[in-house]
């Protein structure tokens, strides 16, 4: 059975919801206190055994390129003035095993996928997005890695939910008989269904482990109404073909993709941060007694 090394993550995304910032700014590199929505998801990936990784970016995104590149000049600056902890968190971002494509336009997420296919090559392979920040004891990505070396095929993360205002914002997953505690045998994904039409209660979060046959359904993929190539699509179509399987996994997650799932996440941060976690949770039981009271 193939190792799985590389990973593709998708960021050519106009990040709507938060502009007037995104106008100038790319969405992942919005910070979580001190540091970028990106960061977090390429230390999942990371800790995870992913060695390599492919970002799909799209126009305005060069500030993600230059976060994981050296920057000599800061470097010298720091070291010049004995400013070793800062020296260390401007370096340990610099990755040599990060390479680019552009999705030229933004036809959707499958296609995003696709233009990675020549670096994925025939092995199996995990797509995270910067959509999500998932903390959990073991990352989110092993988790499925770890559930891809048992059953030797694509794996989803997938989250419960009874809302309907949250399964019609999702790809919504229908499962059929349960494997284990937590993996369940796919039946079928529609992405973002009319309230009215939804079958299933688990929703995709951005956590995947693919077999390299996925890009045999993308590249064959009718674009959706309003022009997208979906994966959630494809990922329906390989599995009439092999299974696939949805992994309810066990940790949190933030939609730090939505400016309310943003802020929560930087509450979480702010709580654990060393640098802010004691003033901040004193502030917030103060602003919590003022509202109360309002």
């Amino acid at each position: 059975m193939a190792k799985i090394t590389k990973a593709v993550i998708p960021v050519a995304g106009l990040g709507l919801n938060f502009l007037p910032t995104t106008k100038a700014t790319a969405k992942e590199m919005l910070p979580i206190v001190d540091k970028p929505i990106m960061q977090f998801v390429v230390e999942e990936a990371l800790a995870s055994g992913i060695e390599e990784f492919v970002i799909v970016t799209g126009r305005h995104k060069r500030s993600i390129e230059d976060h994981f590149d050296a920057n000599f000049d800061l470097e010298q600056n720091l070291l010049a003035k004995n400013k070793d902890d800062l020296y260390q968190k401007a370096t340990e971002t610099t990755l040599d095993n990060v390479y680019y494509v552009r999705q030229p336009y933004p036809k959707g997420l499958g296609d995003a996928v696709l233009q990675a296919k020549e670096f994925i090559g025939n092995e199996p392979f995990v797509v995270l997005l910067a959509d999500n920040i998932m903390p959990s004891e073991i990352p989110i990505t092993r988790q499925l890695i770890e559930e891809f070396d048992q059953v030797d095929a694509s794996v989803i993360a997938v989250q419960e939910s009874h809302e309907v205002e949250d399964l019609s914002s999702y790809g919504v997953v229908d499962v059929k008989e349960k494997i284990n505690e937590r993996l369940y045998a796919v039946n079928k994904i529609v992405e973002k269904p009319d309230p009215d039409k939804i079958e299933g209660s688990y929703v995709s979060t951005g956590r995947y482990v693919l077999t390299p046959e996925i890009f045999d359904f993308l590249e064959s993929q009718e674009p959706d109404e309003d022009g997208q190539i979906q994966l959630s699509e494809a990922i329906s179509r390989l599995n009439e073909k092999e299974p696939v399987y949805a992994y309810q996994f066990d940790g949190e997650r933030y939609d730090v993709g939505d400016i309310e799932g943003y802020l929560e996440a930087n509450i979480l941060y702010g709580l654990k941060h060393p640098e802010t976690a004691d003033e901040f949770k004193d502030y917030l039981i103060k602003l919590a007694d003022k509202l109360k009271n309002e």
